[in-house]
């Protein structure tokens, strides 16, 4: 069975075409299935696995310059395959990079097109090396906690988990935890599962550095959490 194939979204350079073909090429039909139920997309999924996009995203960063990396990259995530999405991603993940203006400029183009978990994710990842390298685009990033997009709203606490996850941070680093920490309690109202799941994920990580902030934020927003994110976000607090 043919995989499934994406609206035409205009030529791609050839180094594109390539990529996409190796990646048609490993279609699991079977997998492509599984994959498409449990990520519930509607975008075509090919049933690739994680190992084989990891592998190829690494030869593919030491082959290519930063300029032809953007490139692909842009050219995959506009091909709406599921796969290369990710593998768009995976691309622009990387602590160092300079100048890395068109990256961040990139990847914020992206995060009104998410719609699902697993690419956001990936996206976010690739996002929070950004806002490492740069903690002042966090004034961007805050600017997300305001969209009508659940998914964008999502992406300002999945990008910034690094600051969550800081076990000596300094005090630039805590002002900015204490800031998301804000964010993250404008969102308690918010009743939506992903939503809900994202404060939780960043305060479990949290309470691993910072327990007692943790504890403090459960103090006064935790009864209006959701039952799951609360439990979540106290995990390794211990009784």
């Amino acid at each position: 069975m043919s995989p499934p194939q994406p609206p035409s979204a205009g030529p791609l350079s050839p180094r594109t075409e390539e990529v996409l073909a190796q990646l048609r090429a490993a279609t699991d039909p079977d997998r492509a299935t599984q994959m498409t139920a449990y990520h519930k997309q509607t975008r075509p999924v090919l049933g690739v696995g994680n190992d084989r996009l990891n592998t190829l995203s690494r030869d593919l960063r030491q082959d290519l310059d930063l300029d032809a990396r953007v490139t692909l990259a842009s050219e995959l995530w506009t091909s709406d395959i599921f796969e290369a999405r990710i593998l768009a991603a995976k691309l622009l993940t990387q602590a160092r990079i300079s100048p890395d203006a068109a990256v961040w400029d990139l990847l914020q183009s992206w995060v009104p097109d998410f719609d699902s978990w697993a690419i956001a994710d990936h996206a976010a990842t690739a996002i929070s090396k950004r806002l490492l390298a740069d903690p002042a685009r966090l004034e961007v990033v805050e600017g997300w906690t305001s969209s009508e997009h659940l998914w964008t709203r999502r992406a300002a606490l999945v990008s910034t988990l690094p600051w969550a996850k800081l076990a000596n941070p300094k005090p630039a680093d805590r002002g900015a935890r204490t800031r998301i920490l804000g964010w993250a309690a404008t969102y308690v109202p918010d009743r939506a599962w992903f939503i809900q799941k994202s404060i939780g994920w960043w305060l479990r990580d949290l309470s691993k550095h910072d327990p007692d902030a943790t504890r403090a934020f459960l103090g006064t927003h935790g009864d209006q959490m959701k039952v799951f994110a609360r439990k979540e976000a106290a995990k390794h607090l211990g009784s």
